[in-house]
């Protein structure tokens, strides 16, 4: 693995202006995070770190993981690095992301096999005063995160930086390729990219990223939490042979779509039960108020289910329950005849898939799937995703509630195994 050289002239005068605006944006960067602490006060915590400051710990492994759902497709990756012995430094950028990492590695935190930062804002030399901090042998940097200053600073401190899970969506491609036409898109400088599929492999190429490998998506390799599959069967044992649909990860504008095809599903289904998860926590209040205002008899996890998921006395009477918790999906999808996966009725793009296909469900979605092009292509072509246009969605979920659900599980068994074959890469990187 040749470590990157130094970028061209182009690429230098536009690093060199993008430092430039970071220095002169800082009172509005230290506005934005005490503005997000106002509602989450983690925001306004451990600020040190975003300047590249912590207390020293030398790290074989470094991982970037932005926030909560990075960090769980991680999780598998770094439990196998901790059982190899290596020591693990992991960086984030929201507060979920961090927490994520503290439950997950309390063990090995308290241990000193592992440490959490705040990843640094991205300015070269913040960058550098973490990797002195730490000094990791290599980096992986999950998903799609190319900040041109950390992948500067990991190059000049001579850290090896992986692009790991690396897409590049059809959506950002052209841009992408303009980029690289022009100034050389920030990929050309890292060391590798271990791309999810071949076809975002070739895009990885295209751009001028120097070694490219097609190692899969982490994600395939989660294992659910045994207490949570428990619950969930518990659950759907309490609602009986009554159909279960679960709308997870519901954004803000696609809420009218999933009502409208609950009202519809309703009058075929009259016993239909609804759960209903919504993405950003500070939707759960109204989320209630609109399930309730739809006519659906609604109990929130947050008052009605004991803090071990226990069921509450009466469940049957009620068309709905309100997900209103984070870092409980399994549960919300064990239950489910049918998942409908939210975002992708809104532009900004579907959420993650990957989950109700290893529990065998039938999973629909809406056109905006560009976020999760893999494996929402290959899902499609597998008949085990539907692609939907608003309109179809109550039809389609009526079809699907007779589904078969091993092709699902079929699929995401064929898609495993993406974290040891990173691990080891990664084992013959450090010799």
């Amino acid at each position: 693995m040749t470590p990157p050289g130094p970028p061209p002239f182009r690429y230098r005068a536009a690093l060199t202006l993008w430092q430039a605006a970071l220095r002169l944006g800082m009172p509005w960067i230290r506005g934005y995070f005490a503005r997000r602490a106002e509602d989450d006060p983690a925001y306004g915590e451990h600020l040190s770190e975003r300047r590249g400051e912590g207390a020293p710990f030398e790290a074989d492994l470094w991982v970037h993981a932005v926030s909560m759902g990075e960090m769980r497709s991680a999780r598998t990756l770094v439990e196998l690095a901790l059982d190899r012995g290596w020591k693990v430094v992991t960086t984030h950028a929201t507060p979920a992301g961090r927490r994520e990492a503290e439950w997950a590695f309390s063990g090995a935190i308290a241990r000193g096999e592992m440490a959490v930062r705040y990843a640094p804002i991205d300015r070269i030399d913040w960058w550098r005063s973490f990797f002195r901090n730490t000094a990791p042998r290599a980096g992986l940097v999950m998903e799609m995160e190319f900040w041109p200053g950390m992948i500067e600073a990991a190059r000049r401190e001579g850290v090896p930086l992986i692009l790991a899970n690396a897409q590049v969506p059809s959506k950002s491609l052209p841009r992408a390729r303009r980029v690289a036409r022009y100034l050389g898109h920030p990929v050309a400088s890292a060391t590798a990219v271990w791309a999810k599929s071949d076809r975002m492999a070739a895009r990885f190429r295209e751009l001028g990223a120097p070694w490219v490998e097609a190692l899969g998506e982490t994600r395939f390799d989660i294992t659910p939490p045994d207490y949570h599959l428990d619950a969930g069967e518990a659950l759907r044992d309490a609602l009986g042979d009554r159909p279960v649909v679960t709308f997870a990860s519901v954004v803000e504008g696609e809420e009218a779509t999933c009502l409208k095809a609950i009202a519809d599903l309703r009058r075929l289904f009259p016993d239909l039960f609804v759960i209903w998860v919504p993405r950003a926590p500070e939707k759960f209040d109204d989320a209630a108020k609109r399930l309730e205002k739809a006519g659906l008899r609604t109990i929130r996890r947050s008052r009605a289910l004991g803090p071990d998921l226990e069921l509450p006395e009466g469940l049957g009477e009620s068309d709905a329950l309100l997900g209103d918790s984070l870092g409980e999906m399994f549960f919300y999808l064990v239950p489910a005849d049918v998942v409908v996966v939210g975002g992708g009725f809104v532009p900004k793009g579907a959420h993650n898939v990957i989950e109700p296909l290893s529990l065998g469900k039938p999973v629909i979605t809406g056109p905006h799937v560009w976020t999760i092009e893999f494996p929402a292509v290959e899902a499609e072509a597998a008949g085990v995703l539907d692609i939907v246009e608003p309109r179809e969605l109550a039809a389609v979920v009526a079809e699907a509630l007779t589904a078969d659900a091993t092709a699902a599980m079929s699929f995401h068994a064929r898609h495993k195994g993406a974290s040891a074959r990173m691990i080891d890469r990664l084992e013959e990187l450090l010799k």
